[in-house]
């Protein structure tokens, strides 16, 4: 065993039972066994001083970083984006996916069921190929189709999917987002046009998750909410934000906050393979993305999602929450770990509360990464120990 204590720990297991404080976290195996503000039960193991203690990022939505992508079926090259993520805090991922033949998403998701069934990501998300030819963003145009039922079975039936994003307006999406349902995957919607009405259709026929919201949507007009009104206003729906203060101004974050609920929003990096790395040219799919200043874009201008890492969003969210310390560090945890984990029905992680998995993120009081543990093992470093070794 195990006993963490620090001037700041976030612990709870939901937006509105998690507490803030000096405090303690007891640890055995990969387990947390205790976990409370105040007195630890005993003397400290490891004091972590300053620092603050959080649980381990959740991102629903990163495509790659460290130079490497999710796409082109190379374990290794996944292997070394889902290690650079780690490192920063994120413990607990999907594999993003763009639109591509349906050879090439077939063969991408065989490459990353493999990393699924060893653990190193909790599924793999498809970003499309069904999403709409007006909100294609940075995506290939000519990948674009109608959801096929085969071609969406069979994807369904590896086991591995845990998300897909879809427009509902396609010919077949309201019954493709039934059967994505119905297999246990979580149906998502983005990259669409869809009206209000036609987004209650889809979010009654089972969608459940709101991907990047305002980005390659349709925007909110007075006459015709649009898909991003629909969306939040379900309290069965989880709304993506991208946080990186590019995607959506800082202005509106809390906005969504408060139209939505904290419980409900969720930080996503929509990190590729830039991120982590030096400006250049990358490739997203098979499109060209050019990185200046840290800003990904195709040549037409578009964002290709975003070279940011977990622990920025949550300094993000933090410094532009206009909350006292304390609630503006359950806003942040709330947005990197219990809203995405309850998004994709993961029930071991998301937190810092007594039989969850041990997935702790020690920062410094400026919110930068000192260690990474998961599952009771330190990650951010190069030589990992076991917390209790």
């Amino acid at each position: 065993m195990a006993l963490f204590t620090a001037a700041t720990v976030v612990i709870g297991a939901g937006p509105d039972e998690i507490g803030v404080g000096p405090g303690w976290v007891d640890v055995e195996g990969d387990r947390i066994v205790g976990a409370a503000l105040g007195t630890p039960p005993r003397m400290s193991d490891h004091d972590l001083g300053d620092a603050v203690l959080v649980p381990g990022f959740v991102d629903q939505h990163v495509h790659g970083g460290a130079g490497a992508a999710f796409t082109g079926g190379d374990q290794e090259e996944a292997m070394r984006a889902v290690r650079f993520h780690r490192a920063h805090g994120t413990t607990t991922m999907v594999g993003s996916l763009v639109a591509a033949s349906p050879a090439d998403l077939r063969r991408d998701v065989d490459a990353l069921g493999d990393l699924v069934a060893d653990g190193e990501l909790v599924g793999v998300h498809l970003e499309g190929p069904w999403l709409a030819a007006a909100r294609c963003g940075a995506h290939d145009p000519l990948q674009l189709r109608d959801p096929d039922p085969a071609e969406l079975d069979a994807l369904l039936r590896t086991g591995r999917i845990a998300m897909i994003t879809l427009a509902p307006e396609r010919d077949g999406g309201l019954d493709a987002v039934r059967r994505i349902a119905a297999a246990g995957a979580v149906a998502a919607l983005g990259h669409t046009d869809a009206s209000y009405a036609l987004t209650r259709e889809a979010i009654a026929a089972g969608a459940r998750v709101g991907t990047h919201l305002f980005n390659a949507m349709a925007p909110v007009h007075h006459r015709e909410p649009g898909p991003a009104i629909a969306l939040m206003e379900d309290e069965r729906v989880t709304v993506e934000l991208v946080t990186d203060g590019v995607h959506v101004h800082p202005a509106l974050w809390s906005h969504v906050v408060a139209s939505a609920g904290q419980g409900r929003v969720a930080a996503v990096t929509d990190a590729m393979a830039a991120a982590g790395m030096p400006d250049g040219e990358y490739r997203l799919g098979a499109l060209k993305v050019a990185v200046v200043d840290r800003l990904a874009r195709l040549d037409t201008g578009t964002i290709a999602g975003s070279t940011a890492t977990t622990d920025e969003l949550f300094g993000n969210v933090v410094r532009h929450s206009g909350l006292p310390r304390e609630a503006a560090l359950v806003r942040a945890v709330a947005m990197t770990a219990t809203a995405p984990a309850r998004a994709l029905g993961l029930a071991d992680v998301g937190a810092i509360a007594t039989g969850r998995r041990a997935d702790l993120v020690v920062l410094d009081p400026d919110l930068r990464v000192r260690d990474v543990y998961r599952a009771g093992v330190r990650v951010a470093t190069q030589e990992p120990s076991t917390l209790t070794g």
